[in-house]
């Protein structure tokens, strides 16, 4: 692990260097580049150079305990720097473990949330557009920006799908954990008889995928141009405004009908199809390596029952970590930090565990 960290040190003085550089600075996308990178190395050297500092306290002064010679007094404090630098030398030697563990390369990119109403007809539509209330409260909170990509929408207000995009820095690590199954157990507003009716919606949370990262052959797409369809009103257009795109290939199919430019429907569809394209791709490579499904909290599979909102007892549980909160109204508010923290936690316990059986 030392070894590992030195690299890291030399590898931090470098970046500091070349970002100080004229030639650097005037050339903002490796300027951007190199600031990222010495943002994630930073808390590593900080945290190694107060390893270093503690190794230093805790080799000094055991050398003097094994010299000896000194007055009763004076040895016990030099004893109490011994064992207390012992202690911090274990403390931080920990912490560099979690510090050191792969990032995932997509933790700082946007992200695009897919939201789908599931089983339970209009009641999983409604419950659609309150997860859609819930994130994107919780992005507002973060200092994140939303936007619409897509929605349909029902009679009642409710939403059979809704896709919005989420940027800012670090929004894929925040809300990373958020795909699969939600589960919802209320009493529907439509119910006379007071029954708790069972309902689920489904949310994909696809990294933004760049040019860069996804290259699509524009003869592998077919684009369709439609109306806009939806719970009515007068945004609805009456041109053909509306795209849909099929990715051949794979039969990926892509509806954007939210602006009223056709390019920008384009524009925007194109950005989910991309997104789509790589998870898919990501899942597939993530799939092939075994020690990766092992290290993760659930396996981000669609299918999978992540979590149950439960409205007559005001609870919230996630089956994946096995935690429940009992604030179910500041959830639904967007107080989501409590959760995703804890989810953080797991999956980064999972991964100490897994790089320890290796």
């Amino acid at each position: 692990m030392i070894d590992k960290l030195n690299e890291v040190e030399k590898r931090f003085e470098e970046v500091n260097e070349l970002v100080c550089n004229p030639d650097i600075v005037s050339d903002q996308e490796k300027y951007t580049k190199l600031m990222r990178e010495l943002k994630h190395l930073t808390p590593v050297v900080e945290k190694f150079r107060e390893y270093k500092k503690a190794q230093e306290a805790f080799e000094e002064s055991k050398m003097m305990l094994d010299e000896g010679g000194m007055d009763a007094d004076f040895a016990q404090m030099v004893k109490d720097e011994f064992e207390q630098s012992k202690a911090d030398m274990e403390t931080i030697s920990e912490e560099l473990k979690v510090l050191l563990l792969p990032r995932d390369p997509n933790d700082d990119k946007n992200v695009i949330i897919e939201i789908r109403g599931g089983a339970g007809g209009e009641e999983s539509a409604l419950f659609a557009g309150v997860l859609f209330r819930m994130y994107s409260m919780y992005a507002e909170a973060k200092g994140f920006k939303t936007e619409v990509l897509n929605a349909n929408e029902t009679g009642l207000g409710g939403y059979k799908e809704i896709s919005f995009s989420v940027e800012g820095d670090g929004a894929y690590s925040r809300f990373k954990f958020e795909s699969g199954v939600h589960r919802v157990q209320r009493v529907p507003e439509t119910e006379s008889q007071g029954r708790i009716h069972t309902s689920t919606t489904t949310v994909a949370v696809l990294p933004e995928a760049e040019e860069v990262d996804f290259d699509i052959n524009p003869k592998d797409l077919q684009i369709d141009t439609f109306r806009s369809s939806g719970a009515g009103g007068q945004h609805i257009n009456k041109t053909s405004s509306a795209i849909r795109i099929t990715h051949l290939p794979t039969g990926t199919v892509v509806e954007c009908q939210d602006e009223r430019s056709q390019h920008k429907n384009k524009e925007k569809a194109l950005k989910v199809l991309r997104s789509r394209l790589y998870d898919a791709e990501k899942a597939k490579h993530d799939a092939e390596i075994a020690g990766e499904r092992k290290a993760q909290v659930g396996t981000g599979d669609r299918s999978e029952r992540i979590r149950t909102y439960n409205y007559p007892q005001g609870r919230v549980s996630d089956h994946r970590i096995g935690l429940t909160l009992y604030k179910l109204e500041q959830f639904l508010n967007g107080d989501l930090d409590e959760m995703i923290d804890a989810l953080i936690t797991a999956d980064t316990a999972e991964k100490l565990k897994a790089q320890g059986e290796e």
